[in-house]
């Protein structure tokens, strides 16, 4: 009795997730069609409601909200964090308190009211020791006078071009700072989308044969983001960004097919097979985005076969071009050709590029100890190939409609840690270049000892809002339903610095 009605039950249920339709289809494209159909119902079927609560809106894609500034982003971060008060917001009082403890200048009220929100931003524990000298030299650049330190002298060759922001705070004391630098969320909420993720699901491809969102370079490591650093969440994986290597040989794992193995034209039949069949499934699954993304990526690895091969070629640059970007030193060449490739990919119409250096682990430039041998090593590593991509940019006419921004998690103590500096979610800096940016500017500031950000403070999604606001996108009509946001999520565009 129990199995008849068992199998009445079942007789009675429909079976979820097929109709006719779809049981026509698959059955008429033979074996093959039954497989995929199978995978894509068990697929499906377990993830219909997280798919139908998070499809995109209608306006997802749909081009800017108002006339952009710039077409394409550079977004360079340099993990660890990089210390603010010897590179682009010098303090020389550090010098003249050396040996002191912050309470024992005339800068002591800075102490008072620290920010409350910062996770492990004990001024107590963190900031009271004795003040560590600045540890590079300085001098002015430019029309501006921008005060740069002597690790970052190629940038600073280019400081009339630079808005500098050395009012930024964050809220993490720990490494999750990286990840909220690129979400403005803390580690501990998850995955949020990246910065990159909102501007290419706000504005789309401008080029069909390469993505439109890449990441070049060692990213943060899993402790502190790992992927979701450079991922999408729920705008759905169609908008996070794809990680590319500068060999053009092996660019993409797995792009290519193994030589000698399929002809082009196989492939070509192959993947027309694939695509008729994925649109057949699209029909029975409309909100699956998961299948929308996978269609998506089927067509662009076949044409990134070719286009990204040909975008990686630097041999193709001129030898002047390729020392500009320091590729003839070896110690700047890996990120010069990072930096040599972005200007590529953006010539090509890629929305965003997203360049990391010292990634894994808490960052290359966590200089705990030895901060003048750290960062001494690393800025010879990356100041020559930021500052050649800005000239170059430049020089082609590129720079006024490319946004680069350079950046870090958060900066270095005043107080010395061993012959180094603590992390410092307090205060610290970044800058932006080009993309209707003005040139030659700081704005905001911290306290005569960099310890706290105290004039036009910035939360740091207000770099993300000015981003999308140059790339013509206002943050709140981005909005997915079901998804609510906080006000500083959103941020607020930093007029003061746009032209």
């Amino acid at each position: 009795m129990q199995s008849e009605n068992t199998n009445k039950n079942l007789a009675a249920e429909p079976c979820r997730g097929i109709t006719r339709r779809s049981f026509l289809a698959d059955t008429g494209m033979g074996f093959t069609g039954l497989a995929l159909g199978a995978m894509l119902s068990r697929e499906t079927t377990a993830r219909a409601d997280h798919a139908r609560s998070t499809a995109n809106p209608s306006g997802a894609g749909s081009g800017p909200h108002f006339a952009p500034k710039a077409k394409s982003v550079i977004w360079i971060f340099l993990c660890g964090g990089v210390s603010h008060v010897e590179s682009f917001d010098v303090k020389p009082e550090l010098t003249k308190y050396a040996g002191k403890s912050i309470d024992q200048t005339p800068y002591k009220d800075v102490l008072k009211d620290a920010d409350a929100n910062i996770v492990g931003g004990n001024p107590d524990h963190v900031n009271r020791k004795v003040i560590m000298p600045i540890q590079s030299g300085f001098k002015h650049y430019g029309k501006s006078g921008l005060i740069v330190g002597d690790w970052f002298k190629h940038v600073g060759e280019c400081a009339d071009d630079l808005a500098v922001v050395r009012s930024l705070w964050t809220l993490d004391n720990d490494h999750g700072a990286q990840l909220t630098f690129q979400t403005g969320r803390h580690v501990r909420e998850g995955a949020h989308p990246t910065v990159g993720s909102w501007v290419c699901y706000g504005l789309g491809t401008l080029n069909q044969n390469l993505p439109e969102y890449v990441v070049l370079g060692q990213p943060t490591g899993d402790c502190c983001g790992g992927a979701w650093t450079y991922g999408s969440s729920y705008l759905g994986p169609q908008y996070g960004g794809i990680r590319l290597n500068t060999d053009p040989q092996h660019p993409v794992s797995f792009l290519s097919p193994a030589e000698g193995r399929i002809s082009s034209e196989e492939q070509a039949a192959d993947f027309s097979l694939i695509g008729r069949l994925n649109t057949l499934a699209g029909i029975d699954y409309p909100d699956d985005q998961n299948l929308r993304a996978r269609i998506k990526a089927y067509e662009l690895a076949f044409q990134m076969q070719t286009a990204v091969p040909e975008t990686l070629q630097m041999e193709k640059e001129t030898d002047a071009t390729r020392a500009l970007y320091g590729m003839d030193k070896p110690e700047s060449k890996a990120f010069g050709e990072q930096c040599l490739a972005a200007r590529r990919l953006v010539e090509r119409g890629v929305r965003f590029v997203q360049i990391f250096h010292g990634g894994g682990g808490g960052g290359a430039w966590d200089a705990h100890s030895d901060l003048k041998g750290n960062h001494t090593s690393l800025s010879a590593q990356t100041d020559a190939p930021i500052a050649g991509l800005l000239k170059d940019l430049k020089q082609r006419g590129l720079l006024s409609e490319t946004l680069v921004v350079w950046g870090t998690e958060f900066g270095r103590s005043p107080g010395a840690q061993d012959t180094g500096r603590d992390h410092h979610p307090h205060g610290f800096c970044a800058w932006l270049a080009g993309g209707g940016v003005k040139g030659g500017i700081t704005h905001g500031a911290t306290d005569e000892l960099g310890f706290k950000a105290i004039e036009n403070r910035h939360y740091v999604t207000d770099i993300h809002a000015t981003v999308l606001h140059q790339m013509g996108l206002d943050s709140h009509r981005l909005e997915v339903p079901g998804r609510k946001r906080l006000a500083i999520d959103h941020g607020m565009p930093i007029t003061e610095i746009l032209a």
